[in-house]
């Protein structure tokens, strides 16, 4: 009887140990919640004033917001005819580096987004439903931990800057970045 009690508690003590050993080791991540892409529309109520740099009225002029336009120019349908695809416009092949969040199921989409706008703020930030809040913007450390914000990388940019790109150049991130930096003017010194 006292050889089963101590076999009793050696197996209690070593089960307690195991369910520590177990608790203690790191959970696996959550998936991060899948914010909805909201288009530009919400981004240009902040970032078109002269405070923010324009940027904006800066992205619109530039080449990525009319990514989407360009598929249906003369040049992207002789490369779409030379794949095989029929319409560049709506090809998955051309959309899903053309358009910001194509991939995206419909419930990641706001009301608001379009396809129209090409490449926008989110390709690079993510989606900017929740960081787009007043409190994330104020604080862009707590908008990537709470919010999804992204800063860009390398690896954000050959996503669709790569060789599966038919119109391919060489990608270099750091002369890429000096060419869409954008942000704050710098201050204007007075004379």
């Amino acid at each position: 009887m006292k050889k089963l009690a101590l076999v009793l508690i050696l197996l209690g003590v070593f089960l307690l140990v195991l369910s520590n050993f177990v608790l203690s080791q790191e959970k696996p991540k959550t998936e991060q919640k899948a914010f909805k892409y909201i288009g530009t529309f919400k981004c240009k109520l902040c970032h078109n004033t002269p405070q923010k740099g324009k940027v904006y009225d800066w992205w619109a002029a530039e080449k990525h917001s009319k990514a989407y336009g360009t598929l249906a120019n003369e040049q992207s349908k002789n490369i779409a005819k030379g794949m095989g695809i029929a319409d560049a416009q709506k090809s998955e092949k051309c959309l899903v580096c053309h358009v910001t969040g194509y991939n995206a199921p419909a419930a990641q989409k706001d009301v608001k987004y379009s396809m129209v706008e090409g490449v926008t703020c989110e390709a690079c930030h993510g989606p900017g439903e929740a960081y787009q809040a007043m409190k994330y913007m104020k604080d862009p450390i707590l908008a990537a931990k709470e919010a999804g914000l992204i800063k860009p990388t390398n690896e954000v940019c050959i996503t669709c800057h790569n060789k599966k790109s038919p119109t391919y150049k060489a990608f270099k991130f750091e002369e890429a970045v000096k060419l869409i930096k954008h942000g704050p003017p710098p201050p204007v010194k007075a004379s």
